[in-house]
Order: C-alpha cells, then structure tokens, then sequence
C-alpha cells in the first residue's frame, strides 16, 4: 500500500511527477499514444518501470496529470487575458501565437491520439470531456468580461460559438496530416475564421 504524503513532502512529489509528465510526452509523440508502452514510459523518465508505476500506475493515469498540467497552464493564460484592459483583443493575439507556434502542432499530433484514445476508454473520454468543457468555460469567462454580460448569459448566448472556436482550434493542430498543402495558408484562414467569429460575438453583444 502506498503511503500518504505528507504536507512537506507533496510540493517535491508534484514537481517530479511535473518533470516525468514532461518526459514522456516526448515519447508519446516519437511513439504515438498506442505505439509507447509503459516500459518505453519509464525508460524515457529515467527511471525503472516499478518506480514509475508509483507515480503513474496505467497510460490512462498518465493523461490525467497531463490534463491537469495542461489546464493549470491554459487558466494562468485566461486569467491573465481576463485581466487586460482590453480580453477580446489580447484573446486574439493570444490564439494567433498559439496555433502557429512549433510546440502547438507537436501536441496536436499527441492530442489526436488521444482523443482517438477516448473514444475506446470511457475513463479517458471523461477526462478529455473534462478538458473541453473547462476551456470551454474560459473563453465564456473573456466573452463576459468583453461584453459586459453575466457569465450565465453569455453562456446561453456563446456556448457554440467558444466550442467552434476550440474545434478551429484543434484542427490547426493536426493540420500534419494535409500532406502537399500550405499549412501556414490553412493556418492562417483558420485565425482569420476564429476572429471572424469573436467579431460576431462583440457585434451580438453589442446589438442586445
């Protein structure tokens, strides 16, 4: 049975499992998602597979914390969007950076496993559920704090639209797929199609 930590203990304990979630997101990438076994997992952590298992008992484990990381970092971006004088236009710098930049298609790659991975795993599937719907919730908190609505309007009022936004979103990052076609073309008409829709919803708010 595997002790508690204690309170002393847990800050060492999240930077470490920080430190293997970072390593073998490298290999989930070079191997893909099915193709990384476990023992691949902790070879690419620097560790044995029976210590690793303490910190990461399955892959499913795995993308849990990977998850988690993932948002803490998303909501740190939000947070800070949210507090700038103007959240519409800093969100739109903030997404033009995000899609074109290296580290975005690598995790797209990763992501679309993933979600490919979610569709056999019911426990995975409500963790990536999880995902979206917290980022979801993000863009609504900046569409509130843009227009001036109540986050439960702007709720009712922009649902589909910041999930349109994050399904642009996760196309950019698996444009490695469109063989033979310009992706920073594709990239770009999809940042344009993003503002246009951030257009559509200062302009609704407004007309209210």
């Amino acid at each position: 049975m595997q002790l508690a930590l204690s309170p002393a203990a847990q800050p060492h304990a999240d930077q470490r499992s920080a430190e293997i979630l970072a390593s073998v997101r490298q290999a989930f990438v070079e191997k893909g998602f099915d193709g990384a076994s476990m023992q691949d997992l902790a070879r690419a952590a620097g560790m044995s597979v029976g210590n690793f298992y303490r910190y990461f008992p399955s892959k499913a484990a795995i993308i849990s914390g990977m998850i988690t990381l993932d948002l803490a970092e998303i909501q740190h971006d939000f947070a800070l969007i949210i507090s700038s004088p103007t959240p519409m236009q800093t969100l739109r710098q903030m997404v033009a950076l995000r899609i074109f930049e290296d580290s975005h298609h690598k995790d797209g790659e990763l992501w679309s496993e993933i979600q490919a991975a979610a569709r056999r795993s019911p426990e995975l599937g409500a963790a990536a559920q999880q995902m979206e719907s917290v980022i979801t919730g993000c863009f609504i908190d900046v569409f509130s704090a843009e227009t001036g609505l109540s986050q439960k309007e702007a709720a009712a009022r922009f649902s589909a639209s910041a999930a349109f936004i994050m399904v642009l979103f996760k196309s950019a990052a698996c444009l490695n797929c469109a063989q033979g076609l310009d992706q920073k073309e594709l990239k770009t008409m999809i940042v344009r199609t993003i503002h246009q829709t951030l257009d559509d919803v200062t302009t609704s708010a407004r007309k209210a």
